[in-house]
């Protein structure tokens, strides 16, 4: 390798790294700024691992391009996964980049062996995304619903806090708190909308303790909803608390793009809250000083 590749982030070539730069800007994620506090290399093994995540989210969701012309729904979704799977362990098997592969492979096979990361937690976030891809999900059981959460958030999360620089045990919990408050947070917000693409991810237990209908638009108007979401709520306020708990036991500097995510969170989570659950349909507003402030408080947690 040469001198002036090794300069770059990573090891990388300059036109790798701007394309998964620009997988990661074309999403316009809001974890952007909790990147761009991060040292040039942890935050280009940032982008990848997000770019990753984008990617095998759009297969499940159906909004990534079919890989085989007139190819539709549920089996190409699983087989476009299932091709994922693959090249995550070619990833980890072979130790130099192969001629054919692409852009986010290489800046991907970089930042695993940068960064040490674990093949188990790719392959946890490819088997969550299976889950939406194999038909909606709808009201699961307690037991799915938190695999859930841990398989497209936590295993998120185990990749990132060592990405920013934290491979501890204390580290991993903090991925396992924060990355089910933020899914909670996120089922709650998109309830709605969630409900119009036939989609019910809260737990059957509570829709059955609350008579709530396990059907998404009927569930919609049910008068107990409000109960069943005033329950997760808590849940993901006291996970919010775990995941603070755990931070200020682990390297203080690694921590801080997980307490803006989780302080810029735990802003939506509030104003969830303050709007109430009788007309879910009705959007949130969470201005920049709110979120500031959210931030703010994440940092003295």
């Amino acid at each position: 390798m040469n001198a002036a590749k090794m300069a770059q982030p990573l090891g990388c070539g300059v036109g790798d790294l701007a394309r998964v730069e620009g997988i990661v800007l074309q999403a316009g994620t809001s974890f952007a700024a909790g990147m761009r506090v991060l040292p040039e290399e942890r935050r280009f093994g940032m982008y990848a691992v997000y770019a990753f995540c984008r990617i095998v989210d759009d297969i499940a969701d159906g909004d990534a391009a079919p890989s085989r012309p007139g190819a539709e729904g549920e089996a190409d979704r699983v087989a476009q996964l299932d091709a994922w799977r693959a090249r995550v362990a070619r990833l980890f098997a072979e130790p130099e980049a192969g001629v054919a592969e692409d852009s986010l492979d290489r800046v991907l096979r970089a930042t695993i062996r940068r960064f040490d990361l674990r093949q188990a937690d790719f392959e946890a976030i490819i088997d969550g995304m299976a889950m939406d891809a194999c038909g909606p999900v709808v009201a699961p059981d307690e037991a799915t619903l938190d695999l859930y959460c841990d398989r497209v958030a936590s295993a998120v999360g185990r990749l990132s806090v060592r990405v920013f620089g934290d491979a501890s045990e204390m580290a991993d919990k903090v991925a396992f708190h924060l990355g089910r408050a933020l899914q909670l947070t996120n089922i709650l917000r998109d309830i709605e909308e969630d409900a119009r693409l036939g989609r019910l991810y809260l737990p059957r237990e509570l829709l059955t303790r609350y008579d709530v209908p396990l059907e998404p638009r009927k569930a919609l108007t049910a008068p107990g909803l409000a109960g069943v979401a005033t329950v997760l709520a808590f849940r993901a306020d006291d996970h919010f608390r775990q995941a603070f708990v755990a931070m200020a036991k682990c390297d203080r500097r690694a921590m801080i793009p997980a307490r803006m995510m989780g302080g810029s969170y735990a802003a939506i989570l509030k104003a969830l809250r303050q709007r109430g659950w009788a007309d879910i349909a009705r959007p949130i507003r969470v201005g920049k000083f709110r979120k500031i402030a959210g931030m703010a408080r994440a940092f003295v947690a």
